[in-house]
């Protein structure tokens, strides 16, 4: 018979005489004794205390909330959103997506055929064929290690606030504010460069994909210039927060659509260009063991490891999936599952897209010299023979990096609203709310674009803007994944030892793993691809990061240190609904 759990609020603090009572016209501004349990915690004392401040009884019969009318209202821990309560959160966001849809989801937030085509320019440069197959095998085998450890927390804390709000819950009292302040703040600038970084890829290889008919032998029919660009990235960017926005009941059917049209799309390519390839096919030899760093200058083991971005960031999405624990139905199981499931199964689709092009790869020299940076649609059209046959087998991806730009929208929107609704961002009360009539944060996607809007500006003065931003993307979400994973060893595992998903040894030996990953990836992404670097060539990740990290300094001081008091701390509620849930089942 399943267990139930009794949740108290802690009745309000006597205000000080002279002091202003509270009152329905600034119910929206949190008070001290709010940050007991986060900012949020309004809506949480609201709910148990007869008042709902925000959507009323359809809302909340949408969300499938029930109370029981009395001042001890019984969460059942089987009822996510019963967890959800434990840990101090008000149910906003509909649960609307099953354990195939948020596989589905995870698969295309990481998108890899395409996200690998995109960056396929840096294993080239980098060392070529064994750049691009060991590189991407290896660094899938770290990520399995990453999903897993994530995934170990994630059935402790199923909440959109994800790393940072696990971070917070296992940290010591006396380092939880700072370290889940860091954590978050990781988190969000990860989620939005990551966005920000597929959608402008999308634009570049949008005029890549244009360019494979020539006005002239090597002369393609878009300029590509960098207005062109940034106006394109501009039009994508749009289309995919309005379709996020707008869509949101679409999204996991978005996301099925995309599973069998990534299939099909990579089917075909590899079908076509080896069954072509008009200029002949590469040894296996060839394929599996050829290496030349030449083309980046460095020593060759550093230009292998600077090659690992194209694998690190097809890889970079794995904990994004985390932000949607809110509308999953059973986030503890299913998003746990979803990650090591998608890693599995993205290293299997990995290898057998990225074989067969090199099987036809060009001349390295020759690809490294583009100046689009977008050798995949060079590849195909070579293998092919034809402009319009390569137009046909580049079309998938291209679609497939539309619908990734969507899921990583959604995802980011998620990730910014969950950090707003305890104070952290600058301007809170406005990003954390909910609009009732899409079921999405709203306002907190339109902070997530205009920053995205905003720092895609550098490419004006950057041609190498792309590389930083996938730089950034993938160092701020590689620390953010490590954060809870370092506290969890370190505090000897204890939090996980109750949740649903617990590897025992095994999730030891892959919390060291993603933690030495981690320390690596930091500096590695920050250096240029070339050795030889002039102001266009440039990776400007560690300038952008610097200022995330200036930005988050300065709030932190300004208004975080006397204010922030992190995510809500319900831990016994949490711990007792916790072990509830796995005796009910």
């Amino acid at each position: 018979m399943p267990q139930s759990f009794v949740l108290r609020p802690l009745p309000r603090p006597v205000s000080p005489p002279g002091s202003r009572s509270r009152s329905t016209d600034d119910s929206n501004t949190p008070l001290m004794s709010d940050y007991r349990y986060g900012t949020q915690s309004d809506a949480y004392a609201a709910d148990h205390g007869h008042v709902l401040r925000t959507g009323g009884v359809e809302k909340d019969a949408k969300l499938g909330n029930t109370y029981s009318g009395s001042g001890d209202d019984v969460a059942d821990p089987s009822n996510p959103d019963g967890l959800l309560a434990a840990m101090g959160y008000k149910a906003e966001l509909v649960r609307s997506r099953s354990t195939l849809q948020v596989a589905f989801m995870s698969f295309v937030l990481a998108s890899v055929p395409y996200g690998l085509a995109t960056t396929l320019y840096y294993p080239i440069v980098g060392g070529g064929p064994t750049t691009i197959i060991w590189g991407w095998l290896a660094i899938s085998l770290i990520i399995l290690a990453v999903a897993a450890s994530l995934g170990e927390i994630t059935s402790v804390y199923p909440t959109s606030g994800g790393v940072y709000y696990q971070t917070f819950m296992i940290t010591p009292p006396a380092y939880r504010k700072i370290a889940s302040w860091i954590c978050g703040w990781c988190f969000v600038v990860g989620n939005i460069t990551i966005t920000l970084s597929v959608n402008f890829a999308t634009a570049l290889f949008l005029v890549a994909c244009v360019n494979v008919y020539e006005s002239a032998p090597g002369v393609g029919i878009l300029e590509g210039s960098a207005y062109q660009v940034f106006l394109i990235f501009l039009a994508i960017t749009l289309l995919c927060n309005a379709v996020s926005a707008f869509g949101n009941k679409i999204l996991p059917w978005l996301d099925t659509f995309a599973i069998f049209w990534t299939f099909a799309g990579v089917i075909a390519i590899i079908v076509c260009v080896l069954a072509l390839a008009k200029n002949g096919r590469r040894s296996a030899e060839y394929v599996f063991t050829e290496f030349d760093p030449s083309n980046s200058g460095w020593v060759p083991g550093w230009s292998f490891m600077v090659g690992l971005l194209h694998a690190a960031y097809a890889t970079s999405s794995t904990g994004m999936i985390i932000s949607m624990c809110e509308e999953v139905r059973e986030p503890a199981t299913q998003v746990p599952k979803a990650m090591v499931a998608t890693v599995a199964l993205n290293t299997i689709c990995g290898l057998v897209f990225l074989i067969p092009l090199v099987f036809v790869l060009p001349d390295q020299a020759t690809l490294a010299a583009l100046a689009s940076g977008q050798p995949v649609p060079v590849i195909i059209k070579d293998a092919v023979g034809s402009s319009g046959g390569a137009i046909g087998l580049l079309v998938p991806l291209l679609v497939l990096g539309l619908l990734c730009g969507i899921g990583c929208t959604t995802a980011a929107s998620r990730a910014t609203w969950a950090f707003s609704r305890d104070g952290a961002i600058p301007g809170y009360k406005l990003w954390r709310t909910v609009n009732t009539k899409l079921d999405v944060p709203l306002n907190a996607m339109m902070l997530s674009m205009v920053i995205q809007i905003a720092l895609g500006l550098i490419y004006f003065g950057a041609a190498a803007a792309f590389n930083a931003f996938s730089g950034v993307g993938v160092i701020c979400l590689t620390l953010s994944y490590a954060a809870p994973i370092l506290v969890s060893l370190l505090t000897g595992r204890k939090q996980v030892k109750d949740g649903e998903f617990h590897l025992g040894v095994l999730g030891t030996f892959c919390n060291v793993i993603a933690l030495a990953w981690s320390a690596l990836a930091t500096p590695l992404f920050c250096m240029p691809t070339f050795r030889n670097v002039t102001p266009s060539t440039m990776n400007y990740a560690s300038v952008v990061l610097a200022a995330v990290v200036i930005v988050s300094t300065i709030w932190y001081f300004v208004w975080g240190k006397k204010n922030y008091e992190g995510p809500p701390t319900h831990e016994d509620a949490v711990l007792e609904a916790r072990r509830a849930s796995v005796a009910s089942r």
